[in-house]
């Protein structure tokens, strides 16, 4: 049985950091790609940041590059989403993502088989 568990969130000032953790169980992390997504209150779940099994391919969508770093650790399991610089507009519930074998990085959440319960990330301006 595959489990993603996302921690990390919190509430936190503009201008701060936060790390969320993604803490998978029931697959073998090497092999897959694995993704960030965040929802709004009131808005579209909406691609953050993916990356490809090998670890070596990296996506970002616009609002974030430069500010937020995706890495797996496959000995831990886990996947990690570093946000630095962080903006009210950041604001959303955090959800990781897997798909197994998935070599170029996916910005679709159709794509992805498996999904964690979220994690609230609020920031304060």
């Amino acid at each position: 049985q595959v489990q993603l568990v996302e921690s990390g969130g919190g509430m936190v000032q503009a201008g701060g950091s936060l790390r969320l953790s993604c803490a998978t169980s029931g697959l073998a992390l090497m092999y897959y790609g694995m993704g960030w997504f965040r929802q709004a209150p009131g808005k579209e779940r909406e691609f953050v940041a993916a990356v490809g099994w090998t670890g070596d391919t990296t996506t970002y969508t616009d609002a974030v590059k430069g500010r937020f770093t995706i890495s797996k650790d496959n000995a831990k399991n886990t996947v990690y989403l570093q946000m630095n610089s962080l903006k009210a507009e950041d604001t959303a519930v955090y959800y990781c993502a897997a798909k197994g074998g998935l070599l170029v990085p996916a910005t679709s959440p159709v794509e992805y088989d498996y999904w964690g319960q979220g994690t609230q990330v609020t920031v304060s301006s």
